[in-house]
């Protein structure tokens, strides 16, 4: 059976095929790129399927940070066409109870850890199945206990994307983990939240997300953070005040949750703030 054959199998009912495409895998872990781990991985994949066009996201996630790795995946993931194996490796529990699992939605596949990495992306998806990965004929023939990126992971994603259809690898399972996310919490006109990322260009991504601040004006916002109130939400970076450099802003980033950045300077330099640091908004009354 071809790769398309097994994509038009997995069709929703009354709906179109995925369309197949071949071999594409995305990678996004926590390895870095000083040690052998991600050579190792991508060897595993390519020694299977070596036609494989295999696509980094990043692996530049913080060591085991799965909150910061769900929402660069949930972020990059749907730009990808459709029928992609997204791989997903930012797994502190690995050897441990945490399953391993192949998650089939009606436009793409994830294969890593069951810890919520792929939570944020499932959120904008419909999930058709979950494999628990069992069945070792598509493992590493040796399995470590602390690599499973290269041992079973890749593996998988090779055969997968290889044309294996998703049921070969294992039974079903019900439900995936959730991620462990802080929750905004809302007291009278007030809503607080905190700073769950840090981007490379300084940006603090908050978990506020956009529809939080529905009904309330832009200009009569106010965001703080760090012992700084910022007035006002602007609609881009540029928006800013052009000077004095490095003039705090709030915005609305691309992933839809409210960001605290700084014209021409990182915020978080400025601010000395980092992941977990408290933010507050409310409406700036009179």
């Amino acid at each position: 059976m071809s790769f398309a054959d097994v994509i038009g199998l997995m069709a929703p009912p009354g709906g179109e095929p995925i369309k197949p495409v071949p071999g594409i895998i995305t990678l996004t872990t926590d390895f870095g790129l000083k040690d052998p781990y991600l050579g190792e991985m991508k060897g595993a994949i390519l020694s299977i399927n070596p036609g494989a066009r295999l696509v980094d996201i990043t692996h530049q996630i913080g060591p085991g940070d799965i909150l910061e790795g769900s929402l660069i995946l949930g972020e990059a993931y749907s730009y990808f066409p459709e029928g992609t194996v997204h791989l997903g490796v930012v797994d502190p529990g690995v050897g441990g109870r945490r399953r391993p699992v192949l998650i089939e939605t009606r436009r793409y596949f994830f294969v890593g850890p069951d810890n919520g990495l792929f939570a944020r992306a499932l959120e904008g998806e419909r999930t058709k199945r979950v494999i628990h990965l069992k069945d070792k004929r598509y493992f590493l023939k040796e399995i470590s206990n602390t690599f499973h990126g290269r041992d079973i992971f890749g593996p998988v994603a090779a055969h997968l994307s290889a044309g294996v259809s998703p049921e070969s690898f294992g039974p079903r399972v019900k439900r995936t983990a959730p991620l462990d996310i802080p929750p905004v919490r809302k007291s009278g006109d007030t809503i607080r939240g905190v700073v769950i990322y840090v981007d490379s260009f300084g940006n603090l991504l908050t978990n506020i997300g956009k529809n939080a601040l529905e009904g309330i004006s832009p200009e009569r916002i106010e965001v703080g953070v760090g012992g700084v109130t910022v007035k006002g939400l602007k609609r881009t970076y540029g928006d800013a005040p052009p000077a004095p450099p490095g003039r705090l802003a709030a915005i609305i980033g691309s992933s839809g949750f409210l960001e605290i950045a700084a014209n021409r300077a990182m915020a978080s330099v400025i601010l000395g703030a980092k992941a977990g640091e408290e933010v507050f908004v409310r409406k700036i009354k009179g």
